[in-house]
């Protein structure tokens, strides 16, 4: 054996051993996606307009406390839209420094003026740029839910380039219903002073509150609702009112930890440190109003409203009618981040693992089957040929399974369908090489003749199409999601195969059989 099939032969083997070692048994090794193995499929829609209206209302209080420093007090503003809203009576000799203010502090705004007043408007691009911003970070959000939670090979991913859809997949899980209000809490956490009942601990009715305002509420002031639990089943069977201030103490977003505790009476609760801006704000606001409730608002609902006692610096708790499950996945969203804007379930789908058990034995019936017809039809019109070509095929199966497991992908029904579709092209290419190596034997070339001329020949066509297929399926790789992406990183893992097994395996199993026989005058093909 001279040393070029030798070493050719030492790197078949060795990549199909390294393959094999990788890669087998599949159902140990491979990861199986939602559609082989049950789990929750979710299309959300990220409600970017919510993050509109809170990145204006941001760059209003910013407008209002910058004009205060520069003299400015009291600014009057009224919202117009989400992306509009004005100011009115600027003095005449503060107008100047007040339009420093807009420009310096407020870039994302167009303006004009109007008498006393000015307009301001928000510019599309900076509209833009926040949905953009709002998506991703949605998506960034409820990653990092997910993995806290513990879900193996989740698909999270933007239904397209511009798109506010988010499509996440969830394989294998057991408790959908949690997973689905673990992702959709938006746990915005906000700690604002009680205005009526203003010792905390009190309740009144939406009625009352209003009445005690003439029926008008004043602009810095909210009504907000607690739920009123029943003790011994923990369903809401009431609700009461607050008055709030509408000025937010601290938010969730002064959080620097949050972890599972046990109240005064063993009750659980959430303890939570601050940072060190949030404890200044935090100790300065209590130390000032020691006496009075103090709600904890989350996701626009009080959960307790706990007198002040003395002031409070960088440390608390956050008590409730929580469960124990309730405030671990409570301390999961703080700890994520809250959503920059609320999400609506456009699709929701549970695939059951017993239809996953189903799609796995449909597949290997079609699979087996038309594995058996190749192997017949290779066989019969090709002779011993065939068995080269199916040499070659049983290899790139397996160099598939252990490139699927080296790259840590996952298997989905779809990718099993990319899988046959390679194995297709793989029997294309021997097919193409064999036929223009008959026609060489026919036209009267020895058989190594043939055999260097078949395989130069047929190079040409096999690459076209191999090529343009890949070039197909990397598309669908970076445009697609969930099984689109599964489909095409089979059919594109096969496809190299494909050229490995079907131009320089089979070249030199031919290679192999004809050493020893470099007077052969027939070719069994």
């Amino acid at each position: 054996m001279n040393r070029s099939l030798l070493w050719r032969g030492l790197l078949i083997v060795g990549l199909g051993a390294m393959a094999y070692w990788g890669g087998f048994p599949p159902q140990q090794k491979l990861n199986l996606g939602l559609d082989l193995q049950g789990g929750i499929h979710l299309v959300l829609q990220v409600e970017s307009q919510d993050a509109v209206k809170a990145e204006a209302e941001k760059d209003v209080e910013i407008l209002v406390r910058e004009a205060s420093d520069e003299g400015i007090p009291s600014l009057p503003t009224t919202r117009v839209t989400d992306t509009e809203f004005e100011v009115g009576a600027v003095p005449a000799e503060r107008r100047a420094a007040f339009e420093k203010v807009a420009n310096d502090y407020l870039p994302g705004w167009d303006w004009s003026r109007s008498g006393d007043g000015y307009s301001f408007s928000m510019r599309a691009a900076n509209e833009k740029a926040i949905r953009d911003g709002a998506v991703n970070q949605a998506l960034q959000t409820i990653r990092n839910r997910v993995d806290q939670f513990g879900v193996a090979e989740p698909v999270i991913a933007r239904q397209g380039l511009d798109s506010e859809r988010i499509v996440v997949q969830l394989p294998g899980v057991d408790d959908p219903e949690r997973v689905k209000r673990l992702i959709k809490n938006t746990a915005f956490l906000e700690f604002r002073l009680c205005v009526y009942p203003e010792v905390g601990g009190g309740t009144a009715t939406r009625e009352e509150i209003l009445g005690r305002y003439g029926g008008r509420l004043p602009a810095d002031v909210e009504i907000l609702p607690q739920d009123i639990r029943d003790p011994s089943t923990g369903r809401v069977v009431a609700q009461s009112f607050f008055a709030l201030e509408a000025r937010r103490v601290i938010t969730g977003r002064d959080l620097k930890s949050a972890s599972p505790s046990r109240g005064q009476f063993g009750q659980p609760v959430v303890q939570f440190m601050l940072t060190a801006e949030g404890a200044q704000r935090f100790g300065k606001a209590t130390g000032e109003n020691v006496g009075r409730g103090l709600a904890i608002v989350l996701d626009g609902k009080v959960v307790s409203a706990p007198r002040i006692n003395s002031r409070i610096t960088d440390s608390g708790i956050i008590e409730g009618s929580f469960t124990d499950q309730e405030v671990q996945d409570l301390v999961t969203t703080l700890r994520s981040g809250a959503l920059p804007a609320g999400i609506t379930y456009l699709e929701d789908r549970t695939v059951g693992p017993s239809l996953g058990q189903d799609s796995i034995e449909s597949s290997l019936k079609a699979g087996l089957l038309s594995a058996l017809c190749v192997v017949l039809s290779m066989l019969i019109i090709y002779k011993l040929s065939g068995v080269n070509a199916l040499i070659g095929l049983g290899l790139n199966v397996v160099l598939l399974f252990g490139a699927l497991a080296y790259f840590d992908a996952t298997l989905t029904l779809p990718g099993i369908a990319g899988m046959v579709l390679s194995i297709a092209m793989a029997v294309d290419a021997n097919v193409l090489i064999f036929e223009r190596i008959k026609e060489e034997m026919r036209a009267g070339r020895s058989v190594r003749g043939a055999i260097d001329a078949g395989f130069s020949n047929a190079l040409s066509s096999i690459l076209d199409s191999n090529i343009t297929t890949l070039i197909a399926a990397l598309f669908l790789f970076q445009f697609g999601t969930g099984p689109v992406r599964g489909f095409a990183v089979t059919l594109s893992i096969g496809i190299l195969g494909t050229l490995f097994c079907g131009i320089f395996v089979s070249r030199w199993l031919f290679d192999l059989t004809y050493s020893a026989r470099p007077q052969a005058r027939s070719i069994s093909i």
